[in-house]
């Protein structure tokens, strides 16, 4: 990892960014990005592009900000700050995820990009235009280390012929027709435990199966998922690896998970930590 600018050091850990709305209730987006970064001890960082009203009950209102904002976040942390891995979340409208692979491709080679391809709320509000599923599709897929859907956001990226599809695997393997070196489906809306299926990266593909907790304060789950695997592979783990570490710790949040307001609580994304925090 190199230094910042002006650093006389090298620098103590990674630096993870993360692209995606702000949720006022600090479940899921960027705060529950930032909160899973501290945890796994990265320096992350955020570029906002819309902002939420939202609680534990449902998402009240979505504002998009202006392109120019978006990419005046964008340039301003990563020609001054530097970036180890970018995490990709909520950008609703066609202009902003082609704005955001715009922005992408000047980064340093080598950056991975973790692709969390936000469709819906987890109270069901959609979050995303139906022309962003297409620029989706073809701008940032191709520049995607990793896509993270899950079994609905992956059928709907497929298109109108997987609306039955259950297979993970093939899936999987359809969406890494759309340029991504790994994609890992993930099936926690399915029957039974939860397993997220991997493929790519020219191996065999592989399943991370966890026990379902009987729990239902599982707000921001893909956000905190696709952070973890975005802080481990900042960190240096490969993807294999990052998704491992990151399951074992979403499954973790998810058990920790309490319940906050009237509707779905938040998991605990300092489950690991918090037996040392002060009561």
């Amino acid at each position: 990892m190199s230094a910042g600018r002006g650093s006389a050091r090298a620098l103590p850990t990674a630096r993870v960014l993360t692209i995606a709305g702000s949720d006022s209730g600090g479940g899921a987006g960027i705060q529950a990005d930032l909160k899973t970064m501290l945890a796994h001890g990265v320096h992350g960082m955020s570029v906002v592009t819309a902002v939420t009203a939202q609680n534990s009950v449902g998402v009240q209102g979505v504002w998009g900000l202006p392109a120019a904002a978006v990419a005046a976040q964008f340039r301003s942390v990563v020609d001054d700050i530097g970036v180890d891995a970018v995490k990709i979340g909520m950008l609703g409208t066609a202009e902003t995820c082609v704005l955001v692979a715009d922005l992408l491709t000047t980064l340093p080679a080598g950056v991975p990009v973790v692709l969390d391809p936000v469709a819906v709320s987890k109270h069901g509000d959609p979050l995303i235009d139906a022309d962003a599923v297409g620029a989706m599709r073809e701008r940032l897929f191709p520049l995607a280390t990793i896509a993270t859907p899950n079994l609905d956001e992956a059928r709907t990226l497929v298109g109108p012929e997987a609306a039955d599809e259950a297979d993970q695997a093939r899936l999987g393997h359809v969406l890494l027709g759309l340029g991504a070196r790994w994609v890992l489906v993930k099936g926690g809306h399915a029957e039974g435990d939860p397993t997220d299926v991997l493929v790519g990266g020219g191996v065999p593909d592989q399943a991370f199966t966890a026990a379902r907790d009987d729990n239902t304060h599982t707000h921001g789950t893909g956000c905190t998922l696709a952070s973890a695997i975005a802080s481990r592979l900042a960190l240096g783990d490969d993807v294999p690896a990052a998704v491992r570490a990151a399951k074992a710790y979403v499954t973790g949040a998810i058990a920790g998970g309490f319940a906050l307001g009237a509707g779905i609580g938040p998991t605990d994304h300092l489950w690991e930590l918090r037996p040392a925090l002060p009561m």
